[in-house]
């Protein structure tokens, strides 16, 4: 069986020991990919290529022309196109779509030698937060077989955290790459918002998706973005910023200033545990010396509603291209042109991306643009300048990364607005446009995994990696 390694430096020194080969990694994390197909993580395993990769990556090695990813084994969410590879979104609608090109990212990793083992099963479309949309079934928690993954990059984060790969490449709307990272006990960096190309993700809401890897560390967190981050002609919303050496990078922080959502302690939405550990780090972090008070955000209550809006209205126009007209499922029902859109999109959407798409075709029809789409961006907007302020008198905010540990597959809630209220703490930055970060943070008295989260300004992922470095070792 494979071995977890915590960072690629230590797969690398192993590599130039001859410990191990690049092949004999695969075919370990293929072994456990095998092992642990219960957990239905992957949707497809690139087997005989990724072996293929591994033999041609072990020459480069040997010829000491490598690039920096080499040895690394990645999944990739299947909402990341991969040119000649199957992509679906986890969707019945592009069921046997085989993608005409790759994303940028896709592209960036393997110029590095990065290898893709598989695609990583997700919610559908990306939409929830716990894995349980897919029309591949829920991913379950490597921790507890019973417990959700998170999502909606579920697949992503229990593949890296069941040892089926080294890292992996999840997407983050409003907390998707954060919220499994802490179901699971690792590192999930979502970055600034224009910081890594879009082109080539499958779109669920374009003003707040965001690439971000999922880690056991900060040093390969910093690698992958530093690898996949800057400028791409075929994205326009792109920062034309020069991309530091993140990983080469990585300091001691100094002393910091550090805020807290007193809500987060006080809320009897938050779980008992969960404030016990964010309360155990803020005692840690004042012991050190680091300056760390309670803050209130005004805007608290708005801040999920206005999310839910506005990425329902950007999904109901983004989701209107599959139409079982172009490509993907065609319902065999279809007699016209009229029954064929109705009847491929009822029987291709999963019943939480016709909840979404409906809500947000009903926020932009005419009678209700401005009372809910228009307020929204106005809400928006003050929640981003009121996280502004904040940053301009603290380095961070602290919060919990999700309200509660993982919780039980199946455990269904009669109301979907509840279900959406886990994402409390990771809208924020995701209505700011700001980096965020999920870190381990020890698991409950179940054995499951928590997390808490750190934000910072705009562009400063150096200063966030910096602190989570430090953070982890506290």
């Amino acid at each position: 069986m494979a071995k977890f390694y915590s960072s690629l430096t230590e797969i690398k020194s192993g590599l130039q020991s001859g410990e191990i080969t690049v092949e004999k990694l695969v075919k370990g994390y293929l072994e456990k990919i095998k092992h642990n197909a219960h957990l239905n993580a992957f949707n497809e395993v690139f087997e005989q290529e990724a072996l293929t990769r591994a033999n041609d990556i072990d020459s480069r090695i040997q010829l000491g022309s490598a690039g920096k990813l080499a040895g690394m084994v990645i999944g990739i969410k299947d909402n990341i196109c991969y040119k000649d590879h199957k992509v679906s979104a986890s969707s019945k609608i592009l069921e046997g779509f085989t993608s005409i090109y790759s994303s940028t990212i896709v592209e960036r990793l393997l110029a590095e030698d990065a290898i893709i083992i598989g695609r990583c099963n997700c919610d559908e479309f990306a939409m929830g937060a716990s894995n349980e949309n897919s029309y591949y079934g829920p991913v379950k928690n490597y921790a507890d077989n019973t417990k959700v993954s998170g999502g909606s990059s579920g697949g992503s984060a229990v593949a890296v955290q069941a040892g089926m790969c080294h890292a992996a490449i999840g997407t983050d709307t409003g907390g998707s790459v954060r919220q499994p990272a802490s179901f699971c006990g690792l590192v999930g960096l979502k970055p600034t918002y224009g910081r890594i190309s879009r082109y080539g993700i499958i779109a669920y809401a374009s003003s707040f998706d965001q690439v971000g890897p999922i880690t056991r560390s900060i040093e390969d967190a910093a690698l992958l973005l530093e690898v996949m981050a800057g400028p791409d002609e075929y994205d326009s919303t792109l920062a034309q910023k020069p991309v530091p050496a993140f990983s080469a990078n990585i300091k001691a922080p100094g002393k910091k200033k550090i805020a807290y959502l007193q809500e987060s302690l006080s809320s009897p939405g938050v779980d008992a545990e969960v404030k016990n550990t964010l309360s155990k780090y803020i005692d840690k972090l004042r012991a050190e010396g680091h300056t760390v008070n309670p803050i209130a955000f005004d805007y608290l209550d708005y801040m999920v509603p206005s999310y839910y809006i506005l990425a329902t209205a950007e999904a109901s126009s983004n989701l209107a291209r599959f139409d079982g007209v172009h490509y993907g499922y065609r319902s065999p029902e279809a007699s016209d042109l009229q029954s064929t859109y109705k009847k491929s999109r009822s029987e291709g959407f999963g019943k939480e991306v016709k909840r979404r798409i409906m809500l947000g075709t009903f926020v932009l029809s005419a009678g209700y643009y401005d009372a809910y789409y228009a307020k929204a961006q106005k809400a928006r907007r003050l929640i981003r300048e009121k996280t502004e302020e904040i940053l301009l008198e603290y380095d961070f905010i602290l919060t919990p990364t999700a309200p509660e540990p993982a919780y039980a597959i199946g455990k269904e809630e009669s109301d979907p607005v509840v279900t959406y209220l886990a994402d409390i703490f990771t809208v924020q930055a995701s209505l700011s446009g700001v980096p965020a970060i999920s870190l381990p943070a020890g698991n409950n008295s179940k054995g499951l995994p928590l997390g808490l989260q750190l934000i910072t300004r705009q562009f400063e992922e150096q200063e966030l990696l910096n602190f989570s470095e430090y953070f982890l070792g506290l």
